[in-house]
């Protein structure tokens, strides 16, 4: 380990923090504080002080984006933390005047780098023991910043102090680059890791939690770093490896810090974070209320009309002697559980002493997903508050095998539907520009005649758009020609016949035929079947496609690079209700005919779906050297839009950010997954969000 020389200076700076400390232990010894208000970001985004990172993590369910700049590195990040003690960060490095210098690339601009870093902390502070994090920094690619460091943090309000040790980007020397695949050196290799550590501190002074005073050791020898902006800017050590900084946040949510670092430059760092999931306007949904003269009218049609005006359609209502049957299609609310707690919440105001047994199913396209079988007394318990959730669902009945209907009619048919959204669209990493993007609205209109059927037809159209490419084709482009379809302003993005069909056993299945997405039109099929309440769903699927032509909507491409693609998959998702994480794992063929598997981890936070992919697949298929020996990865999210309308609603935005568009483990855009379809439609996921059912 290297150990900084420090001068008399220093070491009076640190004897008056050594006081200091000593002070505030005599005046606060059984403190136990928690990280808050110690979890502002550092420059690269990740929770720190200026340079050196902290033993802190940000809130569980939280996230944060922001952009700082510290000639002349300009960082673009954006954390978050998933699980209670985990943080994983992301950012874009770019290297301030220091364009791209390869044929081709002039309108690139800098150069910019990607990294993904991930913080756990180990332990949590005690009353005499510090917090303990081990962090792991850009594992993958360039390795540009990367490091691998222990830290330990230990608060004594109002002072945070803070001691680590890291290699790579705080080490001795930079770590090479890894490319595809990952390096960690700290399990890998403990021995050099340590050989080639150095020691960082720092410690941070918030009087209140709106300002906060910050100053810290940082031992990068920037000199020794790899990349195009050593070159330029650090042909020698930097004047300090002392910062200082001042950290303010004039609203809970937003931040702001000025820093003097390196012993000559300013540094500026904005943010801002969020709870996850958390509305933006609060939900408020009023109950539905009967008017006085609709009280005489049979109980079916109160019931029917009840539910019609409480967001439901598709309804049918049938009472034979004591049993209550019920049949709706759920049209506004996101959790299926709150559906069927405001299905029972209205016919607890209406129903007759008569009637003893009650059966709700919800239906989507007329396809039964779950019935809910209860009797009235529990109905009236629940809704006097005699029962909790939990106790209601226990002595309640779940049924997701359900297949059959009613043969009543239904009331308030909807045949056809429709739906309008924004739509963003991002093209990355092209020679001709770092971000290319789109914006504008997609529209869809659906007819559906009979159970399960769909004819879907979605039109989009991008008056903002500036996507294009300098690129070539690759050798098999079933992806990396994607830039020539959304170059267009106006798309037909879908024009297909979709049947889905439930069988006995909760198996469902799929088809569909027609353009099925912007890039392929064809045929494709699913079966899928949820097992042990849900916390297992497995599948089969697979399509046969052709490329669609890019400058006729209706025509399929000519002398392409296959006349037909094929698709054949294993399809399984692992649940995790107790901290609503799934893990689906895509096994067999994918577009360009390579094998191999991608896996998908997300999390359900409130309403909002994470997920991050990585792909492992036999690239030999592939004659050109950009596929080969790739691995497919990226990120996705999807946003309720229940979060800003002030009011309940099934709708979702949904944005997907890969490094970059290759061909390796590509599979078409599905216009109905069926595991997404089955949802949390599952018994595992209805006693998970029993809290929804009466609230």
């Amino acid at each position: 380990m290297h150990f900084p020389k420090l001068t008399a200076y220093h070491l009076l700076l640190t004897a008056y923090c050594l006081l200091l400390t000593a002070y505030c232990l005599l005046l606060t010894p059984y403190c136990l504080a928690s990280d808050e208000p110690f979890t502002g970001p550092s420059n690269w985004g990740g929770t720190g002080l200026l340079e050196i990172p902290t033993a802190r993590v940000m809130r569980e369910n939280t996230f944060r984006f922001g952009v700082s700049e510290i000639h002349p590195y300009r960082y673009y990040y954006g954390a978050i933390s998933p699980l209670k003690g985990l943080e994983i960060d992301g950012r874009i490095t770019e290297s301030l005047g220091v364009p791209v210098e390869r044929p081709g690339w002039q309108g690139y601009g800098n150069t910019k780098d990607k990294s993904l870093d991930f913080k756990l902390r180990l332990f949590p502070e005690g009353k005499y023991t510090p917090a303990v994090a081990l962090g792991i920094m850009d594992p993958h690619g360039t390795r540009l910043f990367s490091s691998q460091y222990l830290v330990l943090s230990k608060q004594i309000y109002p002072f945070d102090f803070t001691i680590g040790m890291g290699n790579g980007r705080f080490g001795k020397e930079p770590l090479s680059a890894q490319g595809e695949g990952i390096k960690i050196e700290m399990f890998q290799d403990p021995k050099e890791w340590l050989q080639d550590s150095q020691v960082f501190w720092g410690v941070q002074f918030a009087p209140s939690s709106k300002y906060a005073l910050m100053f810290e050791y940082s031992p990068i020898k920037y000199e020794k770093q790899r990349g195009a902006a050593v070159e330029k800017y650090f042909k020698e050590p930097v004047a300090s490896n002392y910062n200082f900084g001042l950290r303010w946040r004039p609203l809970k949510w937003t931040e702001m810090d000025l820093s003097y670092q390196r012993g000559n430059k300013i540094g500026v760092n904005f943010s801002m974070a969020f709870n996850i999931g958390k509305p933006i306007i609060p939900i408020v949904d009023l109950q539905y209320k009967e008017k006085p003269e609709e009280i005489k009218s049979p109980l079916h049609e109160r019931i029917t009309k009840a539910l019609h005006q409480s967001g439901f359609s598709d309804i049918g209502v049938a009472i034979n002697g004591s049993d209550l049957r019920i049949e709706a299609q759920n049209d506004k609310y996101y959790y299926p559980a709150r559906a069927i707690g405001v299905i029972l919440s209205l016919i607890s105001e209406v129903l007759p002493e008569n009637v003893h047994n009650i059966h709700i199913i919800l239906k989507e396209n007329n396809v039964p997903l779950v019935e809910l079988s209860t009797i009235r007394s529990d109905v009236m318990d629940m809704h006097a508050d005699k029962l909790t959730n939990n106790e209601f669902l226990y002595l309640s009945n779940i049924n997701t095998e359900v297949t059959e209907l009613m043969d009543e009619p239904v009331r308030y048919r909807r045949a056809v539907r429709y739906g309008v959204k924004p739509s963003l669209q991002t093209y990355l990493n092209d020679p001709s520009g770092f971000i290319k993007y789109r914006f504008g609205i997609s529209g869809w209109v659906s007819y559906h005649p009979w159970r399960g059927s769909s004819f879907v037809a979605g039109l989009e159209g991008y008056p903002i758009n500036n996507i294009s490419t300098a690129g070539e084709p690759l050798s098999i482009p079933v992806r990396s020609d994607i830039a020539l379809y959304k170059e267009q302003n106006i798309a037909l993005g879908k024009l297909l016949f979709e049947q889905t069909h439930k069988m006995p056993y909760g198996i469902y299945g799929k088809v569909s035929a027609g353009f099925l997405e912007v890039q392929y039109a064809g045929l494709d099929g699913e079966i899928a079947m949820p097992l042990f309440d849900g916390r297992l769903l497995i599948g089969l699927s697979g399509s046969i496609v052709k490329k669609r032509d890019t400058d006729n909507p209706f025509e399929l491409k000519e002398n392409d690079a296959k006349d037909f693609y094929r698709t054949a998959f294993l399809n399984t998702r692992l649940n995790f209700p107790k901290d609503d994480i799934s893990l689906d794992l895509k096994t067999g063929m994918f577009l360009a005919g390579d094998k191999g598997a991608r896996i998908t981890v997300s999390k359900f936070i409130n309403g909002v779906t994470l997920s991050a992919w990585y792909s492992l697949t036999d690239t030999s298929v592939f004659k050109d050297e950009i596929n080969r020996g790739y691995h497919d990865k990226g990120i996705a999210i999807s946003i309720p839009m229940r979060l800003f309308e002030g009011t309940d609603t099934k709708t979702a935005y949904s944005y997907s950010l890969a490094a970059w568009t290759r061909d390796v483990a590509q599979d078409i855009k599905h216009h109905t997954e069926l595991f997404d379809f089955i949802g949390r439609n599952i018994k595992i996921f209805l006693d998970r969000d029993r809290k929804m059912i009466y609230k």
